[in-house]
C-alpha cells in the first residue's frame, strides 16, 4: 500500500489487548487510485502490521455505517 496515510482514531479491541484502528490513506493504490477509509485490527497491542484490515471508498461510508447500525442491534 502506498500513498498518505493519516491517522484518525485508535481504540483497544474489546475483550483482548489489540487495536482496531482507523485511517485514512489518499492514493492507496497508486497515483490517482480512490483514497480510502482503512479500519486495521491487530490482535497484539504492539503489533505494527494489523492482522486484518478493510478498505473503503468513501462512497461507501455511509453505508457501511448504517450496515454496523444494524449489526449493533442484533447483538
Amino acid at each position: 500500500m502506498s500513498g498518505t496515510v493519516s491517522k484518525i482514531d485508535e481504540m483497544t479491541l474489546s475483550g483482548t489487548k489489540g487495536k482496531i484502528t482507523i485511517i485514512t490513506v489518499a492514493q492507496p493504490y497508486g497515483p490517482k487510485s480512490e483514497s480510502v477509509a482503512s479500519i486495521g485490527i491487530s490482535l497484539k497491542a504492539d503489533a505494527n502490521e494489523p492482522d486484518w484490515k478493510i478498505h473503503i471508498p468513501k462512497a461507501n461510508i455511509a453505508q457501511v455505517i448504517e450496515a454496523l447500525q444494524k449489526a449493533e442491534k442484533e447483538l
